[in-house]
């Protein structure tokens, strides 16, 4: 099933979908004598090995009132809703009360629904035909409410013409890639839920466009390979953001994910072994997994991710041995993996040898405009009055997005009279926030030889001839060709 086709199927506007939490991923709804110790049975444990919380209701003996209210608050509580329509499913009343709670819910709370036709036919599901009519004829004789049999043969109709999957069209009736399908499909809805969170998408579509091809997901040729992918550019260019893209666009095709940010950070704060534990858990949905120290933490990364067909976004490497800890060769991940790195440092991506580089660039002059001013005047667009003074500080930011935001984000709301001050006050010296990020790759720098020739040419040598500035810094004893490699490969220049 299409994962577009299933959301606008059975999505809802409601703006409680969106900030609604959920207790559960999966509601399975089933008829318990014929799928619970089979097919529902294999589908709630392939659930559950992937880390998808799924209520399934294993009671046994006779229901009560009180179970039926618990099989109530859970449906309620759950994201999605999986329906396994069999030949006797319309037998029972309590599956139909289920079904339409179901449909209530997907109407009121945005819940997702998928259908599944287990040797039944959707037409019969939709008209109540063959097996279904038989069901609805003891039904209809019974002691139930004429109103309470229409709602449910409402729910019926409206479940059947919703996306879903059957039986009978997944690889001749095999239950097991059955499985496997909606696994697929679980997987795509869930993690639409968990978006990482980019402010503003302003210049995101053309890039996303090249990194891609750059990444080659959708080609049929590359789906066994792993390949491992580099976004490189200097401090506050977007690396990151064009890294989060990647991830939201991508992960529902996978079957794990993994966003590692901040690696450089992080890894002061809480070593290799806590990357590695966080890459791990994120991939197999697991909080519990001990790892001791960093050799046995690839040994377990290299057991149990190498047939994980996995995402993983290593951003803001800036040591090899962060990437030997974490993503040391292809094999451990399974086939069609993808590992992207985000860094400063071109050598860096040479070491481990990525399959492409893409070299992150500064926005163009309406890109700028438009991102500046979200953070100064909360539009796209800046007010008529400020506009002269908005493209002054675009000019001064160089297409840099770090510094549109920092900028924007202090002259928001501010007088015309506060902006000419401020932009005078950046010509002398840049804003705290961002020299802090330049901080970082000079800081980075493998030494004091090499940090003299970056503020030299950043002091004196902005926009001159090249060999001109060799000329000089190489009289003055800088070794200037050697210096500026090492300045190119580590993101300064």
């Amino acid at each position: 099933m299409d994962a577009r086709k299933a959301h606008k199927a059975s999505s809802s506007s409601s703006p409680s979908s969106s900030s609604k939490r959920w207790e559960y991923q999966v509601f399975l709804s089933f008829r318990g004598e014929d799928t619970r110790k089979g097919f529902t049975g294999h589908l709630h444990a392939a659930l559950s090995n992937a880390g998808i919380r799924s209520f399934l209701d294993d009671n046994e003996l006779e229901r009560a009132e009180f179970i039926k209210t618990q099989l109530e608050q859970a449906i309620d509580k759950s994201m999605i809703s999986i329906i396994v329509f069999s030949q006797r499913y319309a037998d029972s009343s309590w599956c139909l009360d289920e079904l339409v709670k179901i449909m209530e819910c997907r109407e009121r709370l945005g819940q997702q629904v998928i259908p599944l036709f287990y040797n039944v036919e959707a037409s019969d599901v939709r008209k109540q035909t063959s097996s279904f009519a038989e069901a609805f004829e003891k039904h209809e004789a019974g002691k139930h409410e004429k109103e309470k049999v229409q709602r449910w043969r409402n729910a019926l109709s409206q479940a059947a013409d919703l996306c879903g999957e059957d039986l009978k069209n997944a690889d001749n009736g095999h239950e097991a890639k059955f499985i496997e399908k909606i696994l697929g499909v679980v997987n795509k809805l869930v993690n639409r839920k968990h978006q990482l969170y980019i402010e503003h998408l302003v210049g995101i579509t053309s890039r996303m466009k090249v990194l891609s091809n750059h990444l080659d997901i959708k080609n049929s040729g590359s789906k066994d390979v792993v390949r491992m992918l580099g976004i490189l550019g200097m401090g506050g260019i977007g690396k990151t953001t064009l890294a989060k893209a990647i991830y939201n666009k991508f992960v529902g095709s996978f079957e794990g994910g993994s966003f590692l940010a901040n690696v450089r950070e992080v890894q002061r704060s809480n070593g290799l072994v806590g990357l590695q534990k966080q890459l791990l858990n994120d991939i197999l949905k697991s909080e519990g997994i001990m790892v001791g120290s960093v050799d046995e933490g690839i040994t377990v990364i290299q057991e149990r991710l190498c047939c994980k067909r996995a995402l993983v976004i290593i951003d803001d490497a800036d040591d090899l041995q962060q990437l030997k800890a974490i993503a040391g060769a292809r094999d451990w991940f399974g086939p069609g993996s993808r590992i992207v790195i985000t860094t400063r440092n071109k050598h860096l991506l040479e070491q481990v040898g990525v399959d492409s580089t893409y070299m992150a660039e500064e926005m163009d002059k309406e890109e700028a405009l438009e991102l500046f001013s979200w953070h100064a005047f909360g539009s796209g667009y800046p007010n008529q009055e400020y506009l002269d003074l908005s493209k002054r500080v675009i000019c001064y930011c160089q297409g840099l997005p770090l510094a549109l935001r920092v900028v924007g984000s202090f002259l928001i709301k501010r007088s015309i009279a506060e902006w000419e001050s401020h932009l005078e006050k950046l010509q002398i010296s840049p804003d705290g926030d961002i020299q802090k990020i330049f901080k970082i790759s000079y800081d980075g720098l493998p030494d004091h030889a090499t940090r003299k020739i970056f503020l030299d040419i950043s002091c004196f040598f902005i926009g001159m001839d090249k060999d001109y500035v060799t000329q000089i810094l190489d009289g003055c004893g800088f070794f200037a060709v050697r210096g500026s490699s090492v300045l190119i490969l580590n993101g300064a220049l």
